[in-house]
Formats: C-alpha cells, structure tokens, sequence
C-alpha cells in the first residue's frame, strides 16, 4: 500500500500515548478495569477526548464489544468535525488510517455505496487533524480481529441527510455503527451532571434531535437516533461521568457517556 495513501496519526502522543507497547498497555489496563456485559451492540455512542479524561467510558463500551470480535468485520464512523469546515459528510480518498498499533484498511466497497449521495464528499483535509475518529482507532484495534473502516467526518448535515448514509451502510451483524461524541463542555461539575443526565434520558428514550450544548456530535448521534426509533432498537447505558470524575478539575468539565443500542432484546445468548 503506498504511503501517501494512509491517514497518519495526528494525535498520537497527546491525546493517547504515542508509544506502541505503552498504548497497548494503556487501552488494555482500561479494558480491564471495564465491567463486562452480555450486550450484542449493533451501534454506540462514544467520547472522543483524551484518554486520560474519557478512556474509562470509551473502555466501558469497547469492553462490551469483545464478545463480538469475531462477527464484526465493518466499522461505519462518525464524528463531528473540530477543525475544518464540511457542507455535508467527507470520506476521505485515503485507503488506510493508522494508529501506532498498525493500519486499519478503509472499505472501499462501501464507501463506494455512498459517494452517490449528494450530501457525501470526498475530501482528506477534514480527516488530517481530526481526533473524533483517530481517538477509536486504538481501541478497535485492540477488541476487534480483522475489520475495514468507514470513517465519516460529519459537518452540516440534516438528520435524513445522516440517517439514508446509515441506512445504506447499515448491513448485518458484521457491521458495527459507532458514533464518536463527548456531551456538555465547560460547566460546572453539578450542573454538567445534571445536563449530562437529562441528554442521557433523551438519548435512552430515543428522542431528537439534540443540540451542540447537548453533545458535540449531535448531527450524526441524531441522524442514529432517527434510524434506531425506525427500527425499534433498544439503547442501554454502559457509563457516564465527566472529566472532573477521572483526571480534571471540578470548575470547568466536559461530559462523556458509553450507550449501546441493540436489536431484539440485545444479550448474547
């Protein structure tokens, strides 16, 4: 594969250890200290900061994925755009991304499903600098064995415009919808908690749309929630704290949930 066509790491060694046997270290030690469930997620909601700060609540979903790292083979990726621009939804042209754990190719197949649409572009630039996306990587690459991503830099896009994409991506159980999102930022830890805790209620009731307050990657958690109260799924909260909970200061915090949504009654059996 040429190099020129694999999405480096842009945050490796800020917002996660940029080291390859310490990161393994790390996503492992969080994994372990997550509580495991008998939840066959077909989608999940996700934060996107540092590890330090929301490691505990993205672990507490990736936990529920072991179960599942044989069957998921796809990996369709949202997340809100932070630095760029985007009228729309961008894929990127590259082939791969990459973390220090190694290259996760990209599926061309069904990005190919997709670049019809007229609210999808083509275009790296929102991609290059992007931690929503880049912050999971590791964390798949540590649950899942052998899978091809989809990653979606979300910009302004209506909830249909998000939910035909999921739709035509949507596939079977090998294929996993993760929405990349932290919720409330910079408030006090009480009231955040308590935004926090209403957001979640919405979330779990699958009421929309939510604002940016609300969650940061509310345009495409919300096009999600439209597709899951479409098809009847169920969500189910696997944590939620915020940063004044793990590793910040008590003034100024930014909320992170871990929710899955399945279909049917949602356990392994």
């Amino acid at each position: 594969m040429n190099t020129h066509s694999i999405r480096a790491p842009a945050v490796a060694g800020f917002f996660y250890e940029g080291n390859p046997q310490r990161l393994s270290a790390d996503v492992t030690s969080l994994l372990d200290a997550a509580v495991s469930t008998d939840i066959k997620a077909k989608a999940m909601v996700v934060p996107h900061a540092g590890y330090v700060y929301s490691g505990p609540t993205a672990a507490a979903a990736y936990r529920t994925l072991q179960r599942q790292a044989d069957t998921i083979r796809r990996v369709i990726l949202l997340g809100p755009t932070h630095r760029v621009a985007v009228q729309g939804m961008a894929v990127p042209s590259a082939e791969a991304f990459s973390s220090p754990l190694g290259t996760v190719p990209l599926d061309q197949d069904a990005i190919a499903q997709i670049l019809d649409l007229p609210q999808v572009v083509q275009s790296d630039r929102p991609h290059a600098m992007e931690h929503a996306l880049e912050v999971q990587l590791p964390f798949l690459q540590s649950v899942l064995r052998d899978f091809k991503l989809v990653p979606l830099a979300v910009g302004r896009a209506s909830i249909e415009e998000v939910a035909e994409v999921l739709k035509r991506l949507w596939g079977g159980e090998d294929t996993l919808i993760l929405v990349s999102s932290d919720l409330s930022h910079y408030h006090p830890y009480s009231e955040a908690k308590r935004i926090d805790g209403s957001t979640v209620e919405h979330i779990l009731a699958l009421q929309g749309p939510l604002d940016h307050e609300q969650a940061c990657g509310a345009t495409p958690l919300n096009g999600l929630l439209r597709v899951a109260r479409e098809k009847g799924m169920t969500p189910h909260l696997l944590d939620l704290r915020n940063s004044g909970d793990t590793a910040g200061d008590r003034n100024q915090v930014v909320g992170y949930a871990a929710i899955a949504f399945t279909s049917g009654d949602g356990h392994v059996h």
